[in-house]
């Protein structure tokens, strides 16, 4: 038999006995319940030992794995040790692993904004930046899904019908029911999971539209390929305008049925740091930083979805 990954694995074991719980140690771990099950599990396997048990204070050791945890204690006492060697080492840098189009879109024009108030930290953002992520995870990890107790939320988006200045004009002499009749309508994957985005279908009938088989079109994973796509003419898109709310400020992308009339995410983009990042100043003030920004988006999408047609 194949050796399981021993550190991932001890490292689940540890912390569903210290936190009580597989889910407790999945949210530390950023991760299923299932999955740090299955981590624990192949250690058992590959050991032919069960070592852990429910009780009544949550899961406890057995009788094997507790005659071993001095010595799992102080293997992670010296891990901690290292990390903390290398930690110093990176010195002001801060890591930041990011969904790809907010990252984009959202968060490296903002960057430029903290880098007065913090001169001599440098921002590694999913690996690339002014840093190589040589080691460890990321301070900060920014995602959109459901809002979760451990995270930090930024904002919920609003999402609306986007197009090109060009297609914006053809469309406006058309009678507002049939102004969609004709025109390639592009689906964005990026909001597929989120339970109050029902798509083209769900919009079109709640604005008392029509359109021919609405849920034909391409289909992108990627906010940004879309928008090249609408950049192109090629279509209509549903995009959220917390993402290209400074796009359609300079015209390079047009709202051609307005701003309200779109439906808000429950999903959010949210943030979570890692607890001994937080330890350090320049990464406290990066959230501080962070927040902010979300919370003066949360008050401009407000603004902007209550506008006047």
């Amino acid at each position: 038999m194949v050796a399981p990954s021993h550190l991932r694995s001890f490292q689940a074991l540890d912390l569903a006995l210290r936190l009580g719980s597989l889910k407790a140690a999945a949210d530390e771990l950023a991760i299923t319940p299932a999955a740090v099950g299955q981590r624990i599990k192949a250690l058992e396997d590959f050991l032919g030992l069960e070592l852990l048990v429910r009780g009544r204070t949550g899961l406890q050791p057995t009788a094997s794995l507790a005659a071993a945890l001095p010595g799992l204690k102080r293997a992670f006492r010296e891990l901690d040790a290292v990390v903390d060697i290398l930690d110093m080492q990176r010195g002001h840098e801060i890591h930041i692993a990011a969904t790809l189009d907010l990252a984009e879109l959202w968060l490296s024009p903002r960057l430029e904004s903290i880098r007065s108030d913090l001169p001599n930290v440098s921002f590694c953002l999913n690996g690339e930046g002014d840093a190589p992520h040589r080691f460890g995870p990321a301070d900060c990890e920014i995602r959109f899904g459901a809002p979760a107790a451990a995270s930090d939320l930024l904002f919920t988006d609003y999402i609306i019908p986007i197009s090109s200045p060009e297609n914006m004009r053809r469309i406006s002499v058309l009678s507002k029911r049939d102004r969609l009749e004709g025109f390639p309508l592009l689906h964005l994957d990026a909001y597929k999971d989120d339970p109050s985005i029902g798509g083209w279908a769900k919009w079109i009938k709640a604005n008392g539209m029509r359109r021919t088989a609405p849920e034909r079109g391409i289909r992108f994973r990627r906010i940004t390929a879309a928008l090249e796509a609408v950049h192109a003419d090629a279509g209509l898109a549903l995009c959220g305008l917390g993402l290209i709310a400074d796009l359609i400020d300079d015209g390079r992308v047009a709202a051609p049925f307005g701003l309200t009339g779109g439906n808000w995410t429950s999903h959010a983009y949210v943030a979570r740091f890692r607890s001994d990042a937080l330890h350090r100043p320049q990464v406290r003030r990066f959230r501080d930083w962070l927040l902010a920004e979300g919370a003066a988006m949360r008050n401009r999408l407000t603004d902007l979805a209550s506008a006047p047609r």
